[in-house]
């Protein structure tokens, strides 16, 4: 499914101005190295740029683009699920049911029956007419569609099993996937490089393909043909399901997370680097906050409220918990060092206070300083009293200087008098 984060931190948007950044509302950044994008605005216009590798852009040829380019076949129409491949190859789904594909074809992976590229979008109708597809997925060089009525198709390379079909020949056309999906409803699938998986309706997982690497879950490292239930999650009830190269997650109706396959990253969070061949529950890294450490562990409650801070700091605190990095303009990084302060987290105060230093200005400086004096940070501190000292005539007749506590400015005034900052 597409989604809407901040574009604006990727490279490929940086000639956009902010004005154009604002009008766009999903986006997919993908090829191998991220050097393609495809991005529809509100008025569904719909726009690719990048370095264009097997014409996967869809603006007609295979030359890279540093502006955006109209995919006009595709403006009007609003995009529902979008998936790409190594080639790369592009899959998209329009809320209406459509399937259009481009890209790499090598493999029939864009489901036209031939083996050439395509560089528009061309609307796969084969064995899908009459049928409204409302997922997408690929593989790496293999394609695969969920319906509204449950069924699932799938075409391209098939050398592993990935399309389900019972053999290892390649699929040119979307063929539906049969076998234990006969006469089940699938209501969510997902690919991971050289294998397919299928969530239905009673929050069962079928699974067929490569598994080298134990991505399967089945407990053993043979493909797998056709589609085979994971017997390792009989009893619990998964709604989503998600693959990485050779790895598997999925999110059950409690709301945990299991995950198996390739773990040579420390990918299935799981505390090390081993091959999970069933799946295994994800638990939270209690031990990555003291705090919440002792909370969790001396606590009977099935459920803890914590309501010191605002909702958008403890989505800061939990982004910085999972990924430890912070992602903030330095205003909104006052409160989440608050909470850094609050929580003892001499990690989490020091990436607030590179951030305040790397985002103030004129007009913030004032705050930023008296937030650094609050939380008792000498270094960040220090670092605001010299900017607005380097900024004196612009910082003191700043909104923020005049709203300034009258303890703080009589403080900064005379501190700022001993350094010589009024001097003729």
């Amino acid at each position: 499914m597409l989604k809407m984060l901040d574009v604006g931190k990727w490279p490929l948007f940086a000639l956009h101005s902010q004005e154009e950044l604002k009008l766009i509302r999903q986006v997919c950044v993908f090829g191998s190295a991220g050097n393609e994008v495809l991005y529809a605005t509100e008025n569904d216009e719909v726009f690719a740029l990048g370095t264009n590798c097997s014409g996967s852009l869809g603006i007609g040829d295979v030359q890279s683009s540093i502006e955006p380019r109209r995919i006009n076949i595709l403006c009007g129409k609003k995009l529902a699920s979008l998936s790409y491949g190594s080639g790369p190859h592009v899959v998209l789904a329009t809320t209406e049911g459509e399937v259009y594909a481009w890209g790499h074809n090598a493999y029939s992976q864009l489901g036209n029956g031939t083996t050439s590229h395509s560089y528009i979008p061309c609307q796969i109708s084969t064995n899908l007419v009459n049928k409204k597809v409302i997922e997408v997925a690929c593989g790496s060089h293999h394609s695969m569609v969920l319906t509204a009525d449950g069924e699932v198709y799938s075409w391209g390379y098939n050398n592993s099993g990935q399309i389900g079909s019972g053999s290892t020949a390649n699929q040119p056309i979307p063929r539906r996937v049969t076998g234990c999906l006969q006469n089940k409803i699938a209501i969510n699938i997902a690919c991971g490089q050289m294998c397919s998986m299928a969530v239905i309706e009673n929050g069962e997982v079928y699974v067929w393909g490569y598994n080298g690497n134990g991505q399967l879950g089945l407990g053993n490292g043979g493909n797998q043909p056709t589609p085979c239930r994971i017997a390792a999650l009989q009893g619990i009830h998964v709604q989503r399901i998600a693959c990485g190269y050779a790895h598997t997650l999925v999110l059950t109706d409690e709301g945990h997370i299991y995950a198996w396959g390739a773990n040579s990253y420390g990918q299935l969070g799981t505390g090390n680097r081993s091959n999970q061949l069933h799946p295994v529950l994800v638990t939270i890294h209690q031990d990555r906050c003291e705090h919440f450490h002792s909370v969790l562990n001396n606590g009977t409650e099935e459920i803890i409220e914590i309501s010191e801070f605002s909702y958008p700091v403890y989505r800061a605190f939990l982004e910085y918990l999972y990924t430890d990095s912070i992602s903030l303009p330095p205003e909104d990084a006052i409160g989440l060092l608050d909470l850094a302060s609050f929580y003892r987290d001499n990690r989490l105060k020091k990436l607030c206070q590179q951030t305040i230093k790397q985002g103030i200005s004129e007009e913030n400086a004032i705050a930023l300083l008296s937030t650094a004096i609050k939380y008792e940070a000498k270094e960040l501190e220090e670092f605001c009293f010299r900017f607005c000292i380097n900024h004196l005539t612009v910082v003191t007749q700043s909104p923020g200087f005049a709203e300034m506590d009258h303890d703080l400015m009589k403080n900064f005034i005379s501190k700022a008098s001993r350094v010589g900052a009024f001097k003729n």
